[in-house]
């Protein structure tokens, strides 16, 4: 089973969105969003980013980059899980016309 998003309260008010793996673990937290349909939107950026984002390398362990550059890219997909929505041949919306026609 695939992850999916949980809209929780936020402790200082407004909602955060949890993503979550196929086995219920957590696999990150939003920041807080006013309103849920501020939530809501937060989650279709998040699906936009992890579909066609890259992976800046930031950690301490990275190569050392210049004075004053950005981290190292990675540009090669890691395995089935980074390919982009438009890799598989679809968009956001027509994964959403996919999932109604079910």
């Amino acid at each position: 089973m695939a992850g999916y998003f949980e809209l929780v309260d936020a402790p200082d008010g407004g909602y955060r969105i949890r993503m979550m793996d196929g086995a219920g673990s957590l696999m990150a937290v939003s920041v807080t969003f006013p309103t849920k349909k501020a939530a809501v939107a937060g989650v279709a950026q998040a699906r936009e980013i992890a579909g066609t984002g890259l992976i800046r390398d930031g950690s301490s362990d990275a190569r050392p980059a210049a004075p004053g550059s950005t981290p190292r890219v990675i540009r090669r997909p890691l395995g089935g899980a980074g390919r982009s929505m438009s890799a598989t041949g679809g968009s956001l919306a027509a994964g959403k016309r996919a999932r109604a026609r079910h």
